[in-house]
C-alpha cells in the first residue's frame, strides 16, 4: 500500500527511536538506574542499613515483575503509546512523592509504583522500537533505544551530588523531585511523537527486505516458539538481570564506604558508566546485526563478568576498578537491546511485546533477589566484594548459556 504521506529522507522510525529513548532514559534511567546516587544519602538521612537499602531495590523490581505480567496484553488493548504515556506518568508522580515522604514503608509502597510504572514502560518501548524496523536493521534501532539509561546515569552522577550538596542532609528529597519532573516531561513528550506501528501511518518498517528467512526453527514465522526455547531465552535474561542490578544498586554505596570515596568522586564513577555506556547499545546492537545475537551476548557476558570479577577481587591496586567501570559502561545496556532484536527476529511484530514482555518477566526475578541477596552478604562481610564475585559466576554462566544459541541466532 502506498504511503499517504509525502516522502522523507528520514523514516519515522528514526523519530520512534529517539522518542523511545527518551523513555528509556525516564522509565529505567531516572526511575532506577538514579538509585544508585540517591541512596547513600537517602541511607545516612533515614538511617538505613545495608539490608533496608537493598530491599528498597527489591520492592521496585517486585513492581516491575507484576507489570511485565500484564503489559503486553495492555498495550495490544489501549496501544503501546498510551501504555508508555501511562506509565511514565506513574513513575514520575511516584518519585516526586518519594521525595517528600519520611516514612521508610511508605517510601517502599512508593518506589513500587516506580517499578510498576518502569516494567509497563520499557517493554511496550522495546517492543515497539523492534517493530518499526527489519532484522538487519532491528539490532541497531534497539542498540540506540537502550542507551537512555546511559544519559540518565551520566546526569545523575554530576546533578545529584549538586543537589545534595545545595539541599544538605535532605538534598536527596530534591533529587527525586527533580527527576520525577524530568519524567513527566518525558511522558508528555512521547505521546506526542510515538506511534503504534508502521502501518498507522501508511509506511513499511524501515530496513531492506530480507529475501528468504532461516530455516532453524528460530526463525520460521509460521511456528511459535517453543517452550523449551522460551525457556532458553528467559534464563539468559535472569542471569543478566541477577548480575547487573547489584552493580548498578551497589558500585557507588561500595565505593564510598567501602573504599573511602567523597559521594562527588564516586559521584564522577558513576558518570563516566553513564558516558561510556551511551556506546554500548549501537556497538553490540550493530555487532549482533552482523555477526549473529549468539556471538554479541557471549561477548557482552564475558566482558561484564570480567568486570564484575574485578569489582569483587580485594587488594587489587586502584586502577582495576577503573577498568571494572570500563568493562560495565561499555556493555552496560546492550544485551536488553540484543535480546529485543532477537525476540523481534523470533516472534515478529504482533508478538514482540508478549514474548519480550514473558522473557522480562523471567528476567525481573533475578532483579527481584539479587539486591536482597548482595544487601545481606554485605551486612554480614561488612564489604561488597563476595556480592561481585557472585555477579561475576552469574554472568560467566550467561556467556555458557549464551553459547547454546543458534549461530545466526
Amino acid at each position: 500500500m502506498p504511503s499517504p504521506h509525502p516522502p522523507s529522507r528520514i523514516h519515522y522510525g528514526w523519530h520512534i527511536v529517539w522518542s523511545s529513548t527518551l523513555g528509556i532514559f525516564a522509565c529505567l534511567g531516572l526511575g532506577r538506574f538514579a538509585l544508585g546516587m540517591l541512596l547513600p544519602a537517602m541511607g545516612a538521612s533515614l538511617g538505613l542499613d545495608y539490608s533496608r537499602m537493598g530491599l528498597i531495590s527489591t520492592f521496585n523490581f517486585t513492581g516491575y515483575l507484576i507489570a511485565v505480567l500484564g503489559c503486553g496484553a495492555v498495550a495490544s488493548r489501549i496501544g503501546h503509546r498510551l501504555t508508555i504515556t501511562l506509565a511514565l506518568l506513574t513513575v514520575g508522580s511516584s518519585m516526586i512523592l518519594i521525595g517528600r515522604t519520611h516514612a521508610y514503608a511508605t517510601i517502599l509502597l512508593l518506589y513500587f509504583l516506580t517499578g510498576i510504572g518502569s516494567g509497563a514502560a520499557n517493554v511496550p518501548i522495546m517492543a515497539l522500537a523492534s517493530s518499526w524496523f527489519t532484522s538487519r536493521r532491528r539490532g541497531r534501532a534497539t542498540g540506540f533505544v537502550v542507551i537512555g539509561s546511559g544519559f540518565a546515569i551520566l546526569l545523575a552522577g554530576k546533578l545529584i551530588p549538586w543537589l545534595n550538596l545545595k539541599g544538605g542532609t535532605e538534598g536527596w528529597r530534591l533529587g527525586w523531585i527533580v527527576l520525577g519532573g524530568m519524567v513527566l516531561t518525558v511522558a508528555l513528550l512521547d505521546y506526542l511523537v510515538l506511534r503504534n506501528s508502521p502501518g498507522e501511518m501508511g509506511l513499511e518498517p524501515c530496513g531492506e527486505k530480507i529475501a528468504a528467512a532461516a530455516t532453524t526453527d528460530w526463525h520460521v514465522p509460521e511456528k511459535k516458539i517453543s517452550r523449551r526455547n522460551l525457556a532458553h531465552l528467559g534464563a539468559i535474561y535472569f542471569l543478566f538481570g541477577a548480575s547487573y542490578v547489584v552493580y548498578v544498586t551497589f558500585i557507588v554505596t561500595s565505593m564510598i564506604r567501602d573504599r573511602g570515596f567523597s559521594e562527588s568522586l564516586a559521584g564522577n564513577f558513576w558518570a563516566w558508566v553513564g558516558a561510556l555506556s551511551l556506546f554500548s547499545g549501537p556497538i553490540f546492537g550493530t555487532m549482533s546485526d552482523r555477526l549473529g545475537r549468539r556471538t554479541a551476548l557471549i561477548t557482552v557476558f564475558s566482558i561484564q563478568a570480567t568486570g564484575y570479577l574485578l569489582a569483587g577481587l580485594q587488594g587489587l591496586p586502584e586502577i582495576f576498578l577503573y577498568v571494572s567501570i570500563g568493562c560495565f559502561g561499555l556493555t552496560a545496556w546492550s544485551i536488553p537491546s540484543i535480546m529485543a532484536a532477537l525476540v523481534g527476529d523470533l516472534a515478529g511484530p504482533l508478538q514482540a511485546a508478549g514474548v519480550f514482555g514473558f522473557i522480562t518477566f523471567i528476567f525481573s526475578f533475578g532483579q527481584i533477589s539479587a539486591p536482597a541477596v548482595a544487601g545481606v552478604l554485605a551486612e554480614q562481610s561488612g564489604t561488597f566484594a563476595s556480592s561481585f564475585l557472585l555477579t561475576a559466576v552469574l554472568a560467566g554462566s550467561g556467556a555458557l548459556l549464551a553459547g547454546f544459541l543458534p549461530r545466526k541466532g
